[in-house]
């Protein structure tokens, strides 16, 4: 809720030439009814109400008050008393001011004066009716004024938060694609040094043998590229690229273990269930969490084995990876973007000492649940 009590957002510069230019007409038309009877009163009074209506305008905040009360003493000795005076209505207009550009103790003390005024008007000069009116008028400035002030304020607070909105969003894709670049640089890296190690090895006694390891290799790194350039699209959509190319998903996990597999890693995987059912988000989620759970355990672990065991329910996907062998340091990085893709589901994610070595355990819900 927009706090009414601190100073308001300054108006733009037309709103208060605008206010300025209503006030000087009210009382110029107050001035010109009185200037027959006493022209050097009402000239100096016209003079009085305008020049310090300006500050109470235009001057600094703290000058409103003291500035609107001058000029409210200026309109009230120029209009003398008759309630049929339109120079009344510039206390209206500087209400209504106050209420726009003013704290709220400034416009309530500025409003009660203003009152005050104008019943001891109607008490000592005559019992004109015309007095309720400037009464209900001034309060219906004040009021109405105040709204407006609350919209153009809450305008303003819903333009902020729509800008931090889009902040938001923004580093939420780019944390994203930063996953995708390093699930997909880090997996290439990992299988085609494991392509170019069984190619070094076998390039004495096997020739045949080394040329398919570097083939394997060389198609792993093109697809590999492929990806990057998608991942990297996505920051700029208006290039070339395109930015709907599909990405992997839970029905490419058998190429993607049968690759590991080729670059003669160990590892063996059961599945029971339907892969081909989960959804997009879903098959992205396990997919990625696998491929960066099966290349930490052929990093830190490449001579050991790796099991991979996938449950899919009704309910959720399981995936679960025991990697033989002591774990070996790292920055942290993957093991932070799988713990977040798989909340950035509703889902949960462990990873630690368990299992024959090292344990990575997912639980992604086929149904996305709200996340906090």
């Amino acid at each position: 809720m927009p706090d009414l009590r601190r100073t308001p957002e300054p108006l733009p510069r037309a709103g208060g030439w605008a206010v300025f230019g209503v006030l000087i007409v009210f009382v110029a038309a107050g001035t010109a009814r009185r200037l027959p009877e006493q022209p050097l009163l009402a000239t100096a009074a016209l003079v009085v109400a305008v020049g310090v209506g300006a500050v109470a305008i235009f001057g600094r905040a703290a000058f409103i008050l003291p500035a609107a009360a001058i000029s409210s003493a200026a309109i009230a000795v120029l209009a003398n008393g008759v309630a049929s005076n339109v120079a009344w209505f510039g206390i209206a207009v500087l209400a209504a001011w106050c209420a726009l550009s003013a704290p709220l103790a400034v416009t309530a003390t500025y409003w009660f004066a203003a009152i005050v005024l104008l019943t001891t008007e109607y008490l000592v000069t005559s019992r004109d009716p015309g007095w309720a009116a400037w009464i209900g008028g001034t309060t219906f400035s004040v009021v109405g004024c105040l709204f407006g002030r609350r919209q153009r304020e809450l305008v303003v607070q819903l333009r902020e938060a729509q800008a931090g909105l889009t902040l938001r969003a923004q580093a939420e894709e780019r944390n994203r694609i930063a996953r995708e670049l390093h699930d997909v640089i880090a997996h290439s890296l990992t299988i085609s040094l494991l392509h170019v190690s069984s190619a070094r090895l076998a390039l004495a006694d096997d020739p045949a043998d080394a040329e398919r390891a570097l083939a394997e290799a060389e198609r792993l790194g093109r697809a590999s590229l492929d990806e990057v350039r998608h991942a990297v699209g996505l920051l700029h959509r208006h290039g070339s690229l395109d930015p709907t190319a599909p990405l992997p998903g839970s029905t490419d996990v058998p190429s993607l273990l049968e690759g590991f597999r080729a670059a003669g890693a160990d590892v063996r995987a059961t599945v029971d269930g339907d892969l081909d059912a989960l959804p997009a988000t879903v098959g992205l989620a396990a997919y990625r969490i696998l491929q960066e759970a099966l290349t930490n355990a052929a990093r830190h672990a490449p001579a050991q084995r790796a099991t991979v065991h996938i449950t899919v329910t009704a309910d959720a996907v399981l995936l679960d990876v025991d990697s033989a062998g002591a774990p070996g340091r790292g920055n942290g990085l993957g093991l932070v973007g799988m713990r977040e893709r798989a909340e950035s589901l509703g889902g949960t994610f462990e990873a630690g000492p368990g299992g024959s070595g090292w344990r990575v355990h997912a639980e992604l819900p086929l149904t996305t649940k709200a996340v906090r």
